[in-house]
């Protein structure tokens, strides 16, 4: 796909593409984390919405410990990578 510009409004808010959060699976919430590279955004899954074989796995848990699940092992990684 080819680069996409948008717009960043005064509030701080752009608009993801949306063949871009179609081919991401990006629904309501996103995890932002700030790299060397740029801004990631990662899509956050949503448990209650999820009908396949990892509901049961994500039984109980809410968006807030998905985020800090995913901050951690991205902090991980990032000191991993520094290390080398």
């Amino acid at each position: 796909m080819t680069p996409a510009i948008v717009t960043v409004t005064s509030k701080g808010q752009a608009t993801i593409p949306s063949k871009l959060r179609k081919k991401h699976g990006i629904g309501r919430k996103v995890l932002v984390i700030d790299t060397e590279a740029g801004v990631l955004l990662k899509p956050v899954p949503d448990p209650a919405l999820d009908k396949g074989s990892l509901k049961e796995l994500f039984a109980g848990t809410g968006s807030r410990e998905l985020i800090e699940e995913a901050r951690s092992e991205e902090l991980q990684s990032d000191r991993a990578r520094r290390q080398r």
